[in-house]
């Protein structure tokens, strides 16, 4: 598996891995209504080039010359010493098969190298993905609710591991 950092021009790349993982990551738990407004907000081309534009690091993971999933990470997160994974995705026929913890590794070697003290996230509290996060060591330190428009919400926990 290669890890990249992605460019401008890739963003395209992460916005069609997140319409083909999403569906199979929300679609018991979230509308197709939700999804759409989801994806439309936070994958549009314009929205990624945002979330680049203020500091967010976009990690592309490559094997055989497909990309298999991707991360969004933010060093010094909100003014702190800690590193903020916004995004962490990869493909379902990939899940279970170390790439998560590839990505997450890496995010952490990032944080380090830049002296931050935690990383923390956001996950949906019907994610299994919390389970993943756990047994990294991730623990909830906090439930939110989060008015993203339109009349939807994320529902989520942040969980958080300390690297020091």
């Amino acid at each position: 598996m290669t890890l990249t950092v992605a460019t401008k021009e890739q963003l395209p790349i992460i916005q069609d891995l997140a319409y083909k993982i999403w569906p199979h990551t929300y679609g018991a738990t979230h509308t197709q209504e939700e999804l759409d407004y989801m994806l439309s907000k936070f994958y549009a081309v314009p929205s990624l080039e945002q979330q680049l534009a203020t500091g967010h690091t976009f990690i592309l993971a490559e094997s055989a010359g497909e990309f298999q999933g991707f991360v969004a990470y933010e060093l010094h997160a909100e003014g702190t010493r800690k590193t903020k994974i916004h995004k962490l995705y990869v493909l379902p026929q990939t899940q279970g098969k170390g790439l998560g913890r590839q990505l997450v590794d890496y995010v952490k070697a990032q944080a380090l190298l830049a002296n931050d003290q935690a990383i923390y996230l956001n996950v949906n509290k019907h994610n299994t993905a919390q389970v993943f996060y756990s047994k990294y060591g991730f623990s909830i330190i906090q439930d939110i609710l989060i008015d993203i428009g339109e009349g939807f919400v994320m529902d989520d926990y942040v969980m958080e591991v300390f690297l020091v």
